[in-house]
């Protein structure tokens, strides 16, 4: 059987299957434009900015006036795991986990409250500014990771709350 023959059988069978594109409509769809009506509430610490940043990035926060906030609470931390002879850490896991609330500003209700979180591992090598530097970058990677899983599943609840047209 050709190629092409199976991808149109396989396009064919998908389109009765009742999947639906997130983003359809594009940039004017409702997801896209509830997404930029979220503002995201202050987070404390350096992981927070780095979040509060990356979430508001994402969601393109102020480019329409806010009718929901994004309240995130994160929880850092760094774990030895590996032990060396003479007592050093060799390897470390940063875990950085993020509970999250939609709060709708009109009426105060919780309309989500999720958690998100990641992880990576760290060698912790013999110099302490390289080890640290590892730390940081690996604080950068985890808060892009958390705030793409915050904002998929902000995006899916938008599109599964969304009116359907007639």
């Amino acid at each position: 059987m050709k190629p092409y023959l199976i991808f149109a059988a396989l396009a064919l069978s998908l389109t009765g299957c009742g999947l639906q594109p997130l983003y359809s409509g594009g940039g004017a769809g409702v997801v896209a434009t509830t997404l930029t009506q979220i503002e995201v509430a202050p987070i404390q610490g350096k992981s927070g900015w780095l979040m509060s940043t990356a979430l508001s990035d994402r969601l393109q926060a102020g480019k329409a006036p806010a009718v929901y906030r994004l309240e995130v609470r994160l929880d850092d931390r760094i774990t030895g795991l590996g032990v060396r002879r003479d007592n050093s850490v060799a390897r470390e896991r940063r875990t950085l986990r993020a509970r999250y609330q939609l709060i709708n500003l009109v009426d105060g209700a919780v309309l989500l409250d999720a958690t998100a979180g990641s992880d990576a591992g760290i060698d912790a090598v013999g110099s302490e500014y390289a080890t640290i530097a590892a730390e940081n970058t690996a604080l950068e990677r985890l808060s892009g990771i958390v705030a793409d899983q915050i904002v998929s599943r902000v995006a899916l609840y938008v599109r599964r709350t969304a009116p359907t047209a007639p």
